[in-house]
């Protein structure tokens, strides 16, 4: 049986836009409740899917950061052609690693990140989690668990080259978090079990905004977007949103 994927999604509503971005190994489907509010409350949101994922595991080993932020960056191009001026970003993981990024790069109204890392474990480490979520999508996909298991276990001798891209690209943004003056809000779960909590300070006393703020969620793990404290989550950040300079 053919399970079906998450997809890309653009939500457009009112005149004001965010770009909602997601994590390493993660989906549209991490910010889809995040877009939804956000619709309801009159902003458009668009989110794009990274190459590799979404996709079978195996394709993903075959990607890197300089696609996955060159899949950013159509996505804000995508809002702009279609003739969305002002763009706020929020990202959950990389995906606020690369809202930072895009902040030093290109104009927007504010910045939100969400439980993102400020510094990386060891590849080996990190190919872990892509282990992970090879068995998670391959479990999605209905195979039976001897099947899983074997798949896995090939993935397993092979190796992801890109790891230690994406691990300079976390550096180098590090190193350059004085060129960020947009507003920003910097959200982070106190349970979370993925990166180091002490990122979220990295970013705000490191950051250049006049206009910042931090938010610790105690009962939240890593993907916070989805966590039990996801409702406040979105009306904290619907509040920084409404808080922005928009001029429409």
């Amino acid at each position: 049986m053919r399970i079906a994927q998450p997809k890309p999604f653009f939500f457009e509503k009112g005149k004001r836009a965010v770009l909602l971005l997601h994590g390493f190994t993660g989906t549209s489907a991490d910010v889809r409740m995040l877009g939804r509010f956000l619709e309801k409350k009159g902003y458009t949101s668009l989110a794009p899917h990274y190459r590799g994922h979404g996709v079978p595991p195996e394709e993903l080993i075959q990607t890197g950061p300089e696609e996955w932020w060159a899949d950013v960056q159509a996505g804000y191009n995508q809002l702009r052609e279609a003739g969305y001026d002002e763009i706020a970003v929020a990202g959950l993981s990389l995906g606020g690693v690369f809202s930072l990024n895009v902040g030093m790069n290109y104009p927007v109204k504010g910045i939100v990140t969400m439980c993102a890392p400020m510094s990386m474990k060891t590849t080996d480490t990190m190919y872990e989690g892509v282990l992970k979520y090879a068995k998670d999508y391959k479990k999605y996909e209905g195979k039976e668990e001897s099947v899983i298991e074997e798949e896995v276990e090939s993935l397993r001798g092979k190796s992801m080259p890109s790891l230690k891209d994406l691990r300079a690209l976390v550096y180098d943004i590090r190193e350059k978090l004085d060129h960020i003056y947009a507003p920003l809000f910097v959200v982070q779960a106190r349970q979370d079990e993925v990166i180091d909590p002490d990122s979220a300070n990295v970013i705000y006393d490191n950051t250049e905004s006049i206009d910042k703020q931090i938010k610790w969620y105690e009962n939240s793990g890593h993907v916070i977007t989805l966590g039990p404290e996801k409702e406040q989550l979105h009306e904290d950040v619907f509040q920084f949103l409404e808080s922005l300079d928009w001029y429409v």
